[in-house]
């Protein structure tokens, strides 16, 4: 890629964010890195978001712990890399916090975005790919799993978030690419890296 560019793959629990972001950044050469958790300070954060023995933290709480590792996100990895001229992919962005806290809590969208923004400092992902699937082949994946916190959260509220993401996309189709997340690995893989 001859330009920086900050990309963020999205999408429901087991749309596959983690590996297809991880392949994305080999194939581009690029920094890759996660929200939440993608630094030391938001590692603890994280902890504190997915651990099933949290049970009564405050949805606004959940919010603002997610706004503040995105902030950390941002200054200590994600700005310094662009700086740097090199392109960064991340495994979720602002647009998880819109989704989860948004239209999966319920929390005010604009509110979230003032947040947010502020959070960031203006810095929005470029692009962003959104990994739809089925909830069937979500649910598939997720069987195995030892599951989080959010991934415990019922079936109306990952539909809540998967609609969400879904709305997000068709309102700005410059930044965002719908990818099929329910194909064979390596045919994701080529679609998310034609994304690019």
């Amino acid at each position: 890629m001859s330009a920086r560019r900050y990309i963020a793959l999205e999408g429901a629990e087991g749309s596959g964010k983690s590996t297809h972001a991880a392949r994305l950044a080999i194939a581009i050469d690029a920094v890759l890195t996660r929200e939440t958790g993608g630094t030391e300070v938001g590692t603890r954060l994280r902890e504190i978001l997915h651990d099933v023995d949290v049970v009564d933290l405050d949805d606004r709480a959940e919010a603002l712990i997610t706004a503040a590792d995105r902030a950390q996100h941002v200054a200590r990895i994600v700005r310094p890399a662009l700086d740097a001229g090199r392109t960064v992919v991340s495994d979720r962005s602002v647009f998880s916090t819109l989704a989860y806290q948004g239209y999966g809590r319920g929390l005010d969208l604009a509110e979230l975005r003032t947040i947010n923004e502020w959070a960031i400092g203006g810095l929005w992902p470029d692009r962003v790919i959104l990994l739809d699937a089925p909830v069937e082949v979500l649910s598939a994946r997720l069987h195995h799993r030892q599951l989080d916190r959010f991934e415990r959260a019922d079936d109306d509220f990952h539909r809540r978030v998967a609609d969400g993401f879904r709305a997000m996309a068709a309102a700005d189709t410059v930044r965002w690419v719908v990818v099929d997340a329910s194909g064979e690995p390596d045919d994701v893989a080529r679609c998310v890296r034609k994304a690019v």
